[in-house]
């Protein structure tokens, strides 16, 4: 049974190192205390979307300065995948600026998914809201996740978000659901958001059922251009108890800590680590905004004694042919 947004609220409130004593005894019950799962992030479209998220530079409603630019080509997204891979990621994830795709636009993201998966990556791809049947095409092209984050709290959502509703989201995780992918859902937090909208953002995605596979945890990043380019900072040790928070009541899921890692020093980020995170996006730039050097995280990694956590479906796809002989 999931926790109350009441009992997630109680974490929050609890002494600092209690908190974080819970968020590592959870955490070593369900994973590798030491590993991490590493994904890099590519714009496949950039810019010129129709929606208004408060937070994002690709809004064609937000003067950000941002170029809009067309879909990439196939081979495009293969030498991105291909490089990505070399510099150890296990995940690559594909983000295209749309509202939703168009029938016409979904058949070259379907090309992208089978070749990158044909070169041993788990595929993750968000495209937006999606239409009947659209999930079951990436499905059966080979997709293993589908990210569609909820933001925030369904009771602030309107503070953010004009242009859809937060069921919206939800429809479209339905239909992920229902074509049998996994699910990639979390939300932004530092976006003036209250600690009990905090704690409200994480019991609606615990009440998902099941509960995403994996989920991302974003520090806003104040971008030029958008409504929430003053907002003023978390704070830091605010957003490791979210993260630990998070993790205690999502303890299967995998935790990512996202967007914002460029701002973070290595001891917040060793803090995140330590409350359940174990999951990173890996390389130089996440959808439009930067993000630290492959270089920096290695060294990172090896200070903290890390290691990258294997592709988890190559390891079933073994196992079974492994069964089978």
């Amino acid at each position: 049974m999931s926790l109350s947004r009441a009992d997630i609220e109680n974490l929050f409130a609890q002494p600092f190192n209690d908190l974080m004593f819970q968020a590592q005894t959870v955490h070593r019950q369900h994973f590798d205390a030491n590993a991490v799962q590493v994904s890099t992030l590519l714009s496949i479209k950039t810019g010129g979307c129709s929606e208004d998220c408060g937070y994002c530079s690709q809004s064609a409603r937000h003067d950000t300065g941002l170029e809009r630019e067309g879909l990439l080509a196939v081979d495009e997204v293969v030498e991105a995948a291909k490089a990505a891979r070399a510099k150890g990621a296990t995940r690559f994830c594909m983000g295209a600026a749309w509202r939703g795709p168009k029938d016409k636009d979904l058949q070259p993201v379907l090309e992208m998914v089978k070749a990158v998966r044909g070169l041993g990556l788990e595929t993750c791809a968000t495209l937006g809201m999606l239409k009947e049947g659209q999930a079951q095409q990436l499905a059966d092209a080979g997709l293993d996740y589908y990210n569609h984050n909820l933001d925030t709290a369904s009771d602030f959502y309107g503070e953010v978000i004009g242009t859809h509703g937060q069921n919206d989201r939800l429809d479209t995780l339905g239909k992920v659901r229902d074509a049998g992918m996994k699910v990639c859902c979390g939300g932004i937090v530092g976006m003036g958001e209250s600690r009990s909208q905090r704690a409200g953002l994480i019991a609606e995605l615990a009440a998902l059922n099941p509960q995403p596979e994996s989920v991302p945890i974003n520090l806003l990043v104040k971008i030029p251009g958008t409504p929430l380019e003053d907002q003023p900072a978390l704070e830091p040790l605010e957003f490791v108890r979210t993260i630990a928070v998070a993790r205690i009541a999502l303890p299967g899921s995998i935790v990512r800590l996202s967007a914002g890692r460029q701002e973070m020093p290595d001891y917040l980020q060793a803090l995140c680590f330590l409350a359940g995170a174990n999951s990173i996006f890996y390389g130089e730039k996440l959808l439009t905004t930067g993000n630290p050097e492959t270089d920096r995280d290695l060294a990172l990694f090896k200070e903290l004694g890390l290691k990258v956590m294997p592709v988890a479906h190559a390891h079933a796809e073994m196992e079974a042919e492994a069964a089978q002989a």
